[in-house]
C-alpha cells in the first residue's frame, strides 16, 4: 500500500458547535471538507459558508465531515470569538468552527501560514486517508466541488487545477490586502 502523506493538523484556540475539539487525525476514512473564512469577508458570507453548509446538509455525516476556520488576518478586534459566536448563530452555521491559532511573529494566524493560503474564503479537501487532495482559493463552482467530494469518497484522487497549491509552496508575489465580493486577499507572507 501507497504511504499517503498527511494534511498538516488544524491549530485552533477553541471551537463552535461542537462539544469537544475537532481534528483531521479524528476524522481519517471521512471526506473532510475544510472552509477557511472571515466574518468581514465578503467572499465568504455571499458563497463560501452558504456551500459548505449545504455540503454539511447534503452528504451523510459518515462520509463527508464540514469543518469551519475562522482565520484572522486583518481586523482583529472587530472578528473576536464573542463576535464569531453571534455571527454563527445569525448566519446558521450548524457545523463545527475553530479558531486558527494567532501567530506570535506574525499577522496571518498559524494554520494559515501552514497551508501557505493566500487569503479568504480557502477551501481544503481532505482525502480518506488524510492527504491534501484540494486547495482553492476563492468561489469554487457547486459543481466542481460536488465532483470532487464525490471522487474522494470513491476513493479516487482529485485532478489539480491551476488554483491548488501544495502546502509547503507559498505565492511568489505579494499581493494588495483587499476585499472584494469574490474573496479578501492577505498583505504578504
Amino acid at each position: 500500500m501507497k504511504q499517503v502523506s498527511r494534511a498538516p493538523e488544524l491549530i485552533t484556540t477553541q471551537w463552535f458547535n461542537s462539544d469537544s475539539p475537532n481534528s483531521l487525525e479524528a476524522n481519517l476514512g471521512k471526506v473532510v471538507l475544510v472552509e477557511v473564512f472571515q466574518m468581514l469577508c465578503p467572499g465568504c458570507v455571499s458563497h463560501g459558508l452558504p456551500q459548505a453548509q449545504q455540503v454539511h446538509n447534503m452528504f451523510p455525516k459518515s462520509e463527508v465531515v464540514v469543518l469551519g476556520l475562522h482565520s484572522v488576518f486583518e481586523h482583529h478586534d472587530a472578528m473576536t470569538p464573542t463576535s464569531l459566536e453571534a455571527f454563527l448563530h445569525e448566519y446558521r452555521v450548524t457545523f463545527p468552527v475553530g479558531v486558527d491559532a494567532p501567530s506570535k511573529a506574525h499577522d496571518l494566524p498559524q494554520t494559515m501560514m501552514t497551508y501557505g493560503m493566500r487569503g479568504t474564503p480557502t477551501l481544503l479537501l481532505i482525502s480518506r486517508e488524510g492527504a491534501l487532495a484540494g486547495h482553492h482559493f476563492g468561489q469554487v463552482p457547486d459543481l466542481r466541488l460536488g465532483a470532487e467530494i464525490a471522487a474522494l469518497m470513491q476513493g479516487e484522487t482529485v485532478p489539480r487545477k491551476d488554483d491548488q497549491i501544495d502546502s509547503n509552496i507559498r505565492p511568489d508575489s505579494v499581493v494588495d490586502n483587499t476585499c472584494t465580493d469574490a474573496g479578501c486577499t492577505v498583505k504578504d507572507f
